[in-house]
């Protein structure tokens, strides 16, 4: 995910049906649901959400597993996103390969993908089409055929996938060395697709333990969005997804981060790199966070300081003193535990990373102080919940942000609630979150440099 993940995260469209102007979206009129999500618990513990939107006659179904990277055990770095390429290798009843082959000959799409706290599978097919699917990955989940033919070479194409991506990319590199500084004893600090190292050491027998520990109904959550109707999705899924028994599941329990008490400072140079950037991230609250004013005052901070190009970073430091060639704030909100808030900026040619940090800081400094605006505060909100409404045409979009908030520890009441409470956000408690937040002990400082140069 990148620096604009916070324009989605927790933009649940789904529950939004804006009317009239955008001078009018905080009144309370405006702000009714679009779709209730329908929800239920099968037996086996399945939770199954069904959002209804029947303006096409297609359907997104998309199945996301509690366990991410995060979860995996140390030196297993990089199981949960290798399970992920082996789960389309084949089952009892398909051949390797076969499960996309038939979403292929059905007009459909597929696509799977694994983060820190979730891994999700998906198809967007014509809404006749959904017993099928629904059946097939029903019986991935339960019957899935692993051997060391099949791992071998798969393994391979991870590694591969981590040297295209990652090692020979610097700032991918940088990123990571960023994250291992910020997150010490918290698994958020080794990447999604593992280290190096580690990955190559992974065996079949650790894919199929991972497997058969974490993919299991009642570590699952259905989401089914688009021409469909709950009452026969709950069918369905009980027909399909019903049998599959339950599995005990280990406790979420991850090592925590101990208390932060020193600023860090990490500096990286690299050949490669032609423009120097600098980033500084602080510890904030997950999504699970029982106070969710602060939570949502942080998002309407974030896009203060850093929603595009009339956001407090980039109008003075790219627009007015054009000391930087970009400069911004995202606040990834969607952690299961404990997150970060970033800043960010890249120095023009005859300015250094120590202009643009210290550009950086005054700001800073200024809305710990002095708060922010009514005229930003106003127009964050609208900016945030505009793209709510703006997003709502997409129906895997909704599903997605429904299925990662679930998945990341949220409730249907909390992400139902997101535009309501957004829109109660004052400027107080804006200037609370930035006071809260903003604490240099508890931060990480990042220079990339060109290699050999001075910042």
């Amino acid at each position: 995910m990148g620096p604009m993940r916070q324009l989605f995260i927790f933009v649940t469209f789904f529950s939004l049906a804006f009317g009239g102007s955008p001078g009018n979206l905080f009144a309370k009129e405006t702000i009714p649901t679009l779709f209730d999500p329908k929800v239920t618990t099968l037996e086996n513990g399945l939770e199954v959400v069904v959002l209804e939107d029947h303006r096409a006659p297609i359907v997104t179904h998309m199945v996301w597993y509690r366990a991410g990277a995060a979860d995996e055990k140390p030196l297993k770095s990089g199981i949960a996103h290798f399970l992920e390429h082996l789960m389309f290798k084949g089952t009892k009843t398909l051949e390797p390969g076969e499960f996309s082959a038939i979403v292929a000959e059905n007009g459909g799409q597929e696509n799977a993908f694994t983060s820190q706290d979730y891994t999700a599978y998906f198809q967007n097919v014509s809404a006749d089409k959904l017993p099928l699917f629904m059946e097939m990955e029903a019986d991935r989940m339960t019957n899935l055929v692993l051997t060391d033919e099949i791992v071998a070479p798969e393994l391979k194409v991870v590694l591969e996938e981590r040297s295209q991506r990652t090692d020979n990319n610097p700032a991918a590199l940088f990123g990571e060395q960023f994250d291992a500084a910020q997150f010490l004893a918290h698994p958020y600090g080794t990447p999604v697709i593992g280290w190096r190292h580690e990955i190559e050491k992974l065996t079949t027998k650790d894919a199929l333990d991972w497997y058969n520990t974490y993919y299991a109904p009642n570590n699952a959550i259905l989401i089914v969005a688009g021409d469909v109707t709950a009452e026969e999705v709950f069918e369905l899924a009980k027909k399909y997804y019903g049998p599959i028994p339950a599995r005990e599941i280990p406790n979420r329990e991850r090592v925590q981060e101990p208390p932060q008490l020193a600023k860090r400072v990490i500096e990286m140079s690299d050949k490669r790199v032609r423009q120097p950037s600098w980033r500084k991230s602080y510890l904030a609250p997950s999504a699970r966070s029982e106070d969710q004013r602060n939570l949502r005052a942080l998002e309407v901070l974030s896009q203060i300081m850093g929603g595009g190009v009339t956001s407090r970073l980039y109008n003075n430091l790219v627009v007015d003193k054009k000391i930087a060639t970009s400069a911004g704030a995202y606040f990834h909100s969607g952690s299961y535990d404990k997150s970060t808030f970033v800043l960010y900026g890249s120095p023009t040619p005859d300015y250094s990373l120590e202009d643009v940090e210290g550009a950086i800081q005054a700001i800073v400094k200024d809305i710990v102080e002095n708060g922010v605006t009514e005229k930003e505060l106003v127009r964050a909100k609208k900016k945030l919940l505009a793209d709510a409404i703006y997003a709502r045409d997409s129906i895997r979009g909704a599903a997605n942000i429904l299925g990662s908030s679930l998945a990341s520890g949220e409730t249907i009441e909390q992400i139902v609630n997101w535009p309501k409470n957004i829109s109660k956000i004052t400027a107080e408690d804006v200037q609370k979150a930035a006071e809260m937040v903003f604490d240099d002990r508890k931060s990480v400082v990042g220079r990339l440099l060109p290699e050999d140069a001075k910042s």
